[in-house]
């Protein structure tokens, strides 16, 4: 008998990618046993709530979650509530929730800039050696009725430091989630889902003595780290992804009449024959 967990994963694999939250949840609805194991498997698009606090949105994912409670990064605390003993340690303290605040403010800075909108949040937490996090960007879009747009994209990383502080290895894992739809008299319906994963590793360096540049250097090294990955992964999107869809829409539908086609087709017997004359 198959592994539960490996079944629904294949499942979910060969489901329409546009559906993957509705039918992420009737699994854990049929086996609540395996929520824990497939929430933080499974990307998903992401969701947004209000932080009750500082009245900004922010982006909920696994990383900031603890049962149905969600922690801002804005006022660092769960909404709702969690039980104090276990909030102190889920909610970063020290030197990470400063670079975590700081890093929220370049990301929302980063997102006014290439998104013109849309929700983004950070989070970081501790780690034995080193510390870990994750940022987010969310941008939704309707035509009028006649189509939607969706990112959602998703940047896990990893973070250790060297001995003397001077340099950091960083492990950068991100998935861009894309679901585009659009609805017209021309094309009737057409819709386009699905997601890309990509990893990258550095070593930066990390300038000045004080904690505190070292702190502004760990933000502004997974910045730049983050904003390459994100442009990488766009243009595959666009070169490769969207290039091979417009190949394949264009051998199965012309668009052009059929009296330009047969044309073309005519001009091209034309000069067929005069070539083997």
């Amino acid at each position: 008998m198959a592994d539960p967990f490996d079944a629904a994963l294949d499942l979910l694999r060969r489901l329409p990618p546009s559906s993957t939250s509705e039918n992420l949840s009737g699994i854990i609805a049929l086996r609540p046993d395996l929520e824990e194991d497939l929430l933080s498997s499974v990307d998903v698009a992401l969701t947004t709530k209000r932080c009750p606090k500082s009245g900004r949105d922010y982006l909920c994912c696994d990383y900031n979650r603890d049962g149905s409670s969600y922690r801002s990064p804005w006022s660092n605390e769960f909404d709702p509530a969690i039980n104090a003993e276990d909030a102190q340690d889920l909610v970063p303290v020290g030197r990470v929730r400063r670079m975590e605040e700081a890093l929220n403010a370049a990301v929302d800075v980063y997102r006014e800039l290439y998104y013109e909108g849309g929700v983004s949040s950070g989070y970081l937490w501790a780690l034995e050696e080193g510390f870990a996090g994750v940022v987010l960007f969310k941008k939704s879009s309707a035509a009028n009725g006649a189509g939607k747009g969706g990112w959602d994209s998703i940047h896990v990383l990893e973070v250790a430091e060297s001995a003397t502080k001077r340099s950091a290895h960083y492990k950068l894992t991100s998935t861009v989630i894309l679901d585009l739809g659009l609805k017209s008299s021309s094309v009737d319906s057409l819709e386009l889902a699905g997601n890309l994963t990509r990893q990258t590793q550095q070593d930066l360096p990390l300038g000045g003595l004080r904690d505190a540049d070292v702190e502004a250097g760990h933000v502004a090294n997974i910045g730049r780290m983050v904003e390459d990955m994100e442009t990488r992964m766009r243009n595959l999107l666009q070169e490769v992804y969207f290039g091979k869809a417009k190949d394949v829409v264009g051998d199965l539908r012309s668009i052009q009449p059929l009296s330009e086609a047969e044309k073309d087709r005519a001009a091209h017997r034309d000069v067929l024959s005069k070539m083997n004359r």
